[in-house]
């Protein structure tokens, strides 16, 4: 069940996956509960290649558990530690249920999202989604389909649909995983257009020093009061992601590590009160790095 793995850390994949939240193939197979504890850091809020100019940098606390029958439940916390902003930015829960055998593994998942007023992330408009997983192992590469609703606080709720190409290989008698991966996802845009709408960005994004999404000089957000993007309707490829995730389990323990490029695509044409312009999207690297400790609840009965 290797695909449990991926399973887990795409069904949480908003708003970004932090490795500790998974499960591994022994638990898996003995259909054991248990309880999870995670601390992670991420360096930046990355969603389908998008991201504000000001890095947003999480420290993440977070409790799950998996029950043996495949329901599972999360809770995380997500602490702004940048250098101007320190507040807990977001609160969001997860709940759903995975079924896998030996090739095969399928999830669903829920998601609420809880941001405080304040925050920036490109993210920041939505509020739910709906997220459902497939995944088999091909043995040579293990591909994983994933398809998912994101619901906004005011527009049109945003599709995405995504293909995951990885192969898990082991080292030290089991105790390390790694898993080079390619992933190509593709939707709708209306929550970037709310990012924007809300003037999330402000004067500071678009000065000269401005990085990331800005859009230079040319266009002055605090003065902007509507954003429409033309492409927010239509159904485009908006992200493809290189990652190379580590994970180290010791005893009841995991450390992960997760080195992460995203090359976003299709960029966004904004009208504004002021005129139209073109977006000039950035490649973004980010990293993720955690340690997480589980111990067991209970097992399920043998079958009659």
């Amino acid at each position: 069940m290797k695909h449990l793995l991926i399973l887990l850390g795409l069904l949480c994949i908003a708003p970004y996956t932090t490795l500790a939240q998974r499960t591994d193939k022994d638990r898996a197979e003995k259909k054991e509960s248990y309880l999870l504890m995670d601390l992670s850091y991420v360096s930046d809020a990355v969603f389908m290649g998008r991201r504000d100019s000001v890095a947003a940098p999480y420290l993440l606390p977070s409790v799950s558990y998996y029950d043996s029958s495949g329901l599972f439940a999360d809770a995380t916390v997500s602490y702004l530690v940048g250098s101007e902003d320190q507040r807990v930015d977001l609160f969001y829960v997860t709940g759903g249920y995975l079924l896998g055998s030996d090739r095969w593994n399928v999830g669903v998942s829920a998601s609420a999202y809880f941001y405080n007023d304040a925050s920036y992330n490109v993210q920041s408009e939505t509020v739910a989604d709906v997220t459902g997983l497939i995944g088999y192992d091909f043995k040579l590469v293990e591909l994983s389909l994933y398809a998912s609703s994101y619901f906004n606080k005011t527009s049109s709720p945003d599709f995405f649909l995504g293909l995951m190409v990885d192969k898990t290989f082991k080292a030290m008698k089991d105790h390390l995983l790694f898993a080079p991966r390619v992933s190509v996802y593709a939707g709708s845009q209306y929550f970037y257009e709310e990012y924007y709408s809300t003037s999330r960005l402000g004067s500071r994004k678009t000065g000269a020093g401005g990085q990331g999404n800005g859009q230079g000089g040319t266009l002055d957000e605090t003065q902007t009061t509507s954003v429409q993007i033309a492409e927010a309707s239509e159904f485009n490829i908006l992200n493809v992601e290189l990652s190379f995730p580590l994970q180290y389990h010791f005893e009841r323990f995991i450390l992960s590590f997760s080195p992460v490029w995203a090359l976003p695509q299709t960029s966004a044409t904004l009208t504004t009160e002021t005129g139209t312009f073109e977006e000039d999207l950035n490649n973004a690297f980010y990293w993720s790095v955690g340690v997480s400790y589980w111990f067991n609840t209970k097992k399920s009965p043998p079958p009659r």
